[in-house]
């Protein structure tokens, strides 16, 4: 068993001399914007920050923390929702990227962009329509995320549909290794068959195989004819029929299919939202669905006709402007960030074949209503994708301790479900620490083996986001077997 070293300021001018006077914050205030994640849920205040301006400052600073055995983290907007870029109270030392923000590059021939890991994406996304293009990963946290973390959480969002995740907009990486060597695999190439694809390690591998510092992502050609309509339907499973149709008629064109409830929207429709009511009657469910094109097309006659050769749509409005767009897809939005009415509530990220959302929704509401009668549940998702959010929303008054075993009541119920149905417990949010039991309780011994044989390879000490995705060490959690050592426990 190593003894765990003393991380006191004089390790940390080790890690840090000869290096820039202002790379590292210290002191308490400045340490408290680096310590809360967008949920609000995961609190840690780091052992300190530091950010790099550079790979090679990053390189210095990593080989440094290897030879110290330092524990450190990446963080980049702190948008994340299980925990992964929170700091270890004290324990580990927090890499912000923030400052190795710059777009490199822009190709409107190529339709290809490098961009640092600390762009905001909201950013990137401007550089690439400023170039006429488009780079197509969309969610409401675009503003503050950060390009590193999208591609080491393998953000999905609105447009998986249409584009896929964020691996499959990635061409090549440039990523700093736990030994402080820089790995360049920068490459703009759409077509490279050398052998195994090693940028594919490092994306959803949420900081804990390595130090993405840039990224060479696809661009596509900016759409110059959007539309959007919010429509009205009688169940789930007419969405999904609906969902068919719509796919059929619309082709590729199709680039966002939203569900959303009646309870969820209603969210949008009280204070503090207090939208008003989208369509001249309730619904049981609802489809924001947008098209996007660039070439010469009648994107809205397509949609008019994919609306009229449907006899499931009860209901619905098509914008009539971008103002009228943007009014639609706020429905979507409000209900996101007014769900728990700034209260604590258990959030799901699952995934189910395409084919079972609606069994898995009706079976879960009602197990929840079986389970949890006094909670409200909020259901909504990515239909195009499989990804549902069934997230549950406890009643007012409740102790801490009773909302904690509320949320784990509900994370049975679903999870029991999802695993009959062979889904996924994280379809976008990855799996950080808040999901990592819930993880490796399911993981067959064959991926947790390979798993494990990967981490080994490229971080045999340890030391890139303990504890995140793997256990801390490779020892039972009663310390049974294994070999190495946590310096910490």
């Amino acid at each position: 068993m190593t003894v765990a070293p003393r991380f006191d300021q004089a390790v940390l001018a080790a890690v840090t001399e000869g290096l820039p006077a202002d790379l590292l914050i210290t002191d308490p205030p400045g340490l408290e914007p680096y310590s809360r994640d967008w949920s609000g849920d995961h609190y840690g205040t780091p052992l300190a920050v530091a950010r790099p301006r550079s790979p090679a400052e990053l390189a210095t600073l990593m080989a440094r923390c290897s030879a110290l055995r330092l524990p450190v983290v990446p963080q980049g907007g702190l948008t994340g929702l299980v925990g992964a870029a929170v700091a270890e109270p004290g324990r580990e030392l927090v890499i912000s990227l923030e400052r190795m923000a710059a777009v490199r590059s822009v190709d409107p021939v190529g339709f290809a962009m490098v961009v640092e890991a600390g762009c905001v994406l909201e950013v990137a996304k401007r550089a690439a329509a400023d170039a006429d293009c488009l780079l197509p990963i969309t969610f409401g946290a675009q503003g503050s995320c950060r390009i590193g973390g999208n591609v080491a959480t393998n953000a999905g969002g609105f447009n998986v549909l249409r584009y896929g995740m964020t691996r499959d907009l990635v061409l090549g990486l440039e990523v700093v290794l736990a030994d402080g060597r820089v790995w360049n695999g920068l490459r703009t190439l759409r077509k490279d068959n050398r052998g195994y694809d090693l940028k594919q390690l490092f994306i959803g591998a949420e900081g804990t195989l390595g130090i993405v510092t840039a990224a060479a992502l696809k661009l596509f050609p900016k759409p110059t004819k959007v539309e959007v309509a919010l429509v009205g339907l009688n169940s789930v499973a007419d969405v999904m029929s609906f969902f068919a149709h719509a796919r059929r008629a619309c082709g590729d064109l199709l680039s966002a299919f939203e569900l959303i409830l009646r309870p969820g929207l209603k969210v949008a429709l009280d204070p503090p939202a207090s939208l008003p009511d989208p369509l001249g009657a309730p619904y049981p469910a609802y489809v924001l669905m947008e098209l996007a094109s660039s070439g010469p097309v009648d994107l809205r006659g397509m949609l008019e006709d994919c609306l009229a050769g449907s006899d499931l749509v009860a209901d619905g409005t098509i914008a009539a402007s971008h103002a009228q767009a943007e009014r639609l897809w706020l429905y979507r939005e409000m209900m996101v960030e007014h769900q728990g009415h700034g209260g604590r509530y258990y959030r799901t990220d699952v995934s189910v074949p395409i084919s079972r959302i609606a069994s898995f929704l009706t079976e879960a509401l009602a197990g929840l209503e079986m389970a949890l009668p006094e909670a409200k549940p909020v259901a909504y998702g990515h239909v195009g994708d499989g990804n549902i959010h069934l997230n549950v929303v406890p009643p007012p008054g409740l102790s801490p301790e009773a909302v904690s075993v509320l949320f784990q009541r509900a994370e049975d119920v679903i999870f029991t479900i999802l695993d009959r149905m062979d889904g996924s417990i994280s379809a976008e949010h990855g799996i950080g620490r808040l999901k990592r039991h819930a993880f490796l309780d399911r993981i067959d011994p064959v991926s947790l083996a390979i798993a494990e044989s990967v981490k080994q390879a490229l971080d045999p000490l340890r030391i890139l986001s303990r504890g995140r995705i793997l256990n801390p060490t490779t020892t039972d959690d009663d310390g049974s077997g294994g070999t190495v050592s946590d310096p910490w426990h």
